[in-house]
C-alpha cells in the first residue's frame, strides 16, 4: 500500500513543461534503473535535460518547490517503468496535468498514488503559458470535486471512478486485496474442507 491519499486538494505552485511526447527514458534515464531501492530517484528526474540545459525549467528559482507539473500531450510514453512515477513524486510533485497520458504511465500513477489529470490541450497550454509569466500563480487540483482551478479559471476533469476511489483512499492493488483480509482468512480456515481428501 502506498498510503498516499488525495482526499485533500493539491494546492501550490506549478511548473510548466510544455513538451509533447515526453517519454519515460527522458523522465528517468535507464542508468538509474539499476537501483534496488524504491527511493532516491527524485534527484535524477529529467537528468539528461538538466545536464544539457543549465536553465532547465524545473531548476529555475521561480519554479522550485512546485507541487504540480503541467506537461504536454502524450506524457509518459515509451517503456513501462514505475521509476518514472517515483522520480516525479520524489522530486516533490503530487499531481501532473496533461492533455493525454500514455496508458501504462497512467496505470503506474494510480499504483503509486500520483494524481494524473487530463484536461483539454488548449486549457493545459494556456495554463503553461500563464505559469511562464506568473510562476507564483496558485493552482489547485481537487480530486474530490474533480476540479482544477488557477487564477481566472476553473475547469472540471473526468477520471474513472475506480482510479478516483483508489487515489482518494490510498489503495494500490495490494491495498485492495488487503481490504478482503477477513474473507481470505475465513477461506483459508475452511480450505481443507473444500479440497478432495487424500486416499
Amino acid at each position: 500500500m502506498f498510503n498516499v491519499k488525495h482526499s485533500e486538494p493539491v494546492v501550490g505552485r506549478a511548473a510548466p513543461l510544455w513538451r509533447a511526447d515526453v517519454d519515460t527514458d527522458q523522465i528517468i534515464p535507464k542508468q538509474f534503473l539499476k537501483r534496488i531501492e524504491r527511493t532516491g530517484y527524485g534527484e535524477f528526474l529529467f537528468y539528461d535535460w538538466r545536464r544539457a540545459d543549465p536553465g532547465f525549467v524545473l531548476d529555475r528559482p521561480e519554479h522550485r518547490g512546485a507541487k504540480i507539473l503541467v506537461a504536454g500531450p502524450n506524457f509518459g510514453c515509451g517503456s513501462s517503468r514505475e521509476h518514472a512515477v517515483w522520480a516525479i513524486q520524489q522530486a516533490g510533485f503530487d499531481a501532473v496535468i496533461a492533455p493525454f497520458f500514455a496508458d501504462i504511465f497512467r496505470s503506474n500513477c494510480r499504483q503509486s498514488g500520483l494524481l494524473a489529470v487530463t484536461l483539454p490541450e488548449a486549457e493545459v497550454k494556456a495554463l503553461a503559458e500563464l505559469l511562464a509569466v506568473q510562476p507564483e500563480a496558485e493552482v489547485t487540483v481537487d480530486l474530490e470535486a474533480q476540479v482544477v482551478t488557477w487564477p481566472g479559471r476553473e475547469i472540471e476533469f473526468d477520471i474513472d471512478p475506480f482510479t478516483r476511489e483508489c487515489l482518494l483512499n490510498g489503495w494500490d492493488d495490494v491495498g485492495l486485496v488487503l481490504r478482503q483480509a477477513d474473507a481470505i482468512a475465513a477461506y483459508e480456515r475452511r480450505r481443507s474442507e473444500l479440497l478432495p481428501q487424500a486416499l
